[in-house]
């Protein structure tokens, strides 16, 4: 069931509860393996990339209760396990924050080239192996795999990343909470996820100082203990919504926990004529008539949308603001700093007659308000360019099909089943 189907041309209309997180659910299961006490998380999704976390865990002898139901982990991994024979998850990027966790329980761990995410483009591990060093371990490349080797205990460390790369900071941190001394890291990502991160970090007894800036400063314990942790809302996952309702035309109501993130992106939004307004918890779009591209006041020169780390507008969420640019008369250059391989796609829009021109493998020039009839398009393994051209397939009336959306359910629980309570007309179909 690997393909969607959307019969389009349907306002989207509801309320609408998003999912947590899943860049903040990951990195936070891969930090339980550093405590043997127990660990209840609640609001954790039903997607593939936690299912391969939790398989793993089993393999290792870990405790583990998963309700999906009521989305609650109860999780103990205990001192008693056993990394003999057992492989870090495949096709999921959270398994290289696996490693400082195994290192200190077991001191070497094997990193498989398989381990990877979305095709954003080369996902190299060189920086978080220099992390890995500058705690003390030792690294040996050898054929399709490295092998990392470290002392139980880590040494603390000052470290200065290249790029504010959010598994990188999440990896120093993880190994740094278990060193002894105190560390440093300058250049630090400060993502919401990666504030959410360290903040149930600190409930199992972590100190970090720092949190939500690039500088962190972090003094290691010798123990971390349970803790019992509620996640918040994806601030993704409502901005799509958010989304989806003004492309359709549609009045989608969206719990958002997180409006606090969303001056930026509100102003992203505003670009294309819609106005976002947050009132008590929930948020919702507002577009008075067909989408149109605000011109800037600099003449001469495009409206555009950048992504980079944050606080930039996030480029996990580049695609979204391409469909919206589609959809909107005027024209926009969608900016990625961080990939070069995340614009490729953009052939595809042309099947729905689309106009587009890429600059250069980080710039992209939409031509948007163009008449767009539906079409059979095929998405990369790339979560939000996948919803991206659902987007596109919703706002047109008639038959389309998205082939290879699987990766939709890597982040989104529940994504075709709330979108059909919104009126869409969409499901699963097999690739056979």
């Amino acid at each position: 069931m690997s393909h969607l189907i959307v019969h389009g041309g349907r306002p989207l209309r509801g309320t609408v509860t998003p999912s947590a997180n899943k860049n903040a659910v990951l990195p936070v299961l891969c930090a339980t393996l550093l405590t043997d006490a127990p660990v209840v998380l609640h609001r954790v999704p039903d997607i593939t990339d936690v299912r391969k976390l939790l398989a793993f865990f089993r393999e290792l002898g870990s405790s583990v209760d998963m309700d999906f139901a009521s989305g609650t982990l109860t999780l103990q991994h205990g001192s008693r396990l056993m990394a003999d024979g057992v492989r870090l998850p495949a096709g999921m990027r959270s398994s290289i924050m696996l490693v400082p966790a195994l290192l200190h329980r077991f001191g070497q761990v094997r990193l498989e080239d398989d381990v990877t995410g979305c095709t954003l483009g080369v996902r190299e591990v060189d920086p978080h192996i220099d992390a890995f060093r500058a705690f003390g371990a030792e690294a040996e490349l050898e054929p399709g795999a490295v092998t990392i080797r470290a002392p139980r205990r880590f040494v603390a460390s000052a470290h200065w990343l290249e790029y504010a790369s959010v598994t990188t900071t999440e990896n120093f941190v993880l190994c740094a909470v278990a060193a002894r001394g105190r560390s440093q890291l300058t250049n630090a990502a400060c993502e919401p996820h990666v504030q959410e991160f360290c903040a149930f970090l600190s409930l199992m007894g972590a100190r970090i100082v720092g949190s939500g800036s690039s500088q962190l400063q972090i003094d290691g314990v010798d123990e971390l203990g349970g803790a019992e942790y509620t996640f918040a809302d994806d601030f993704h996952e409502v901005a799509t919504f958010l989304a989806l309702s003004a492309i359709t035309g549609g009045d989608v109501v969206v719990r958002n926990g997180a409006s606090a993130h969303f001056p930026l992106l509100d102003r992203s939004f505003a670009k294309f004529g819609i106005e976002l307004e947050h009132r008590d918890g929930f948020s919702c779009a507002h577009v008075g008539g067909p989408l149109k591209v605000r011109p800037p006041f600099t003449s001469n020169i495009l409206q555009k949308i950048e992504a980079a780390p944050w606080p930039y507008v996030p480029a996990d969420l580049l695609p979204i603001f391409v469909a919206l640019g589609v959809r909107a008369e005027g024209s926009v250059m969608f900016w990625n700093k961080v990939y070069e391989g995340a614009l490729g796609w953009s052939s595809e829009l042309g099947k729905f007659g689309a106009h587009t021109v890429q600059c250069d493998p980080h710039r992209l020039i939409v031509y948007g308000g163009k008449p767009l009839v539906p079409s059979t398009v095929e998405s990369p393994y790339i979560i939000r360019v996948a919803i991206a051209l659902f987007m596109l397939a919703a706002s047109i009336d008639g038959r389309s099909t998205i082939l290879n959306a699987l990766p939709i359910r890597r982040a989104h629980p529940r994504f075709v089943d709330n979108l059909n309570a919104l009126g869409a007309r969409v499901g699963w179909a097999s690739g056979d």
